[in-house]
């Protein structure tokens, strides 16, 4: 028997988990999967009911990358919003400063706490804003995000990391790796419900670094980007969005 046929017959998922392997940063193939599926047209997920969700882009993204997931989220019954952010390459106080402003606007328009779901980078930003503003937050889904170490990535995100930190230099005065509040506050045990999901064919974070003992972690198949029109993900969103709501006045 080969050892392929053999990974077959024990269920091994490995054969798909290898297809996504090559550079796909588009990720063609999770969102030919996502149109492909059922849960794409809001089968098999429980039906939202109208409460708010804040998308955060990751690093070198924006809200133009969240527009299939927005849509998605709109139609199956939840508010969703977006951030503001048309590059997600400031430093991290200066987007915090931003999103804290949108999260207090979207809880007083809607009269309830706001779910907060950010992929990578603003997975992180998600994280430390509940930490900073639990009241006004419901839940935290990060997607591929390095909640354990932020500086455990490939190296090609390693150097735009290190071209973007230039340029908040010498643009703004500011020093992007100096950031010792944000790091606290991201290392802190998390204040509301926070779900890291994650993938271990990730392409720009090792996956590693999205586990923490602290933190219930969901593995899926695919890539880094593709995370945002994968279908088991929003599977995984529809479930967790769904959990009933935090008593007033709970702050943990």
């Amino acid at each position: 028997m080969s050892a392929a046929r053999a990974r077959r017959g024990r269920g091994d998922a490995q054969p798909t988990i290898a297809a996504v392997k090559l550079w796909d940063p588009l990720a063609f193939r999770e969102m030919s999967a996502l149109l492909r599926d059922p849960v794409f047209r809001g089968r098999g997920v429980p039906r939202g009911d109208g409460r708010p969700v804040l998308l955060i882009p990751g690093f070198l993204s924006g809200d133009w990358s969240l527009t299939v997931l927005y849509n998605w989220l709109e139609r199956i019954g939840y508010k969703a919003h977006l951030s503001g952010i048309l590059f997600n390459v400031r430093d991290s106080e200066r987007l915090l400063a931003g999103l804290r402003h949108r999260v207090i606007q979207i809880e007083a328009d809607s009269g309830s706490r706001v779910s907060l779901v950010g992929h990578s980078r603003g997975g992180l930003l998600a994280k430390v804003l509940s930490q900073r503003r639990p009241q006004s937050i419901e839940q935290v889904i990060a997607l591929g995000s390095p909640l354990a170490d932020t500086m455990d990535l490939t190296s090609m995100t390693r150097h735009a990391v290190g071209v973007v930190r230039t340029a908040n230099e010498l643009a703004y005065g500011r020093r992007f790796n100096v950031e010792g509040r944000f790091a606290h506050d991201l290392s802190l045990p998390p204040a509301v419900p926070t779900t890291s999901i994650y993938t271990r064919s990730d392409d720009v974070v090792n996956f590693r670094s999205c586990l923490r003992p602290d933190i219930p972690a969901i593995s899926v198949w695919g890539s880094h980007n593709g995370l945002l029109v994968n279908p088991e993900v929003y599977r995984l969103l529809g479930r967790l969005l769904a959990r009933p709501r935090r008593p007033p006045g709970l702050n943990g």
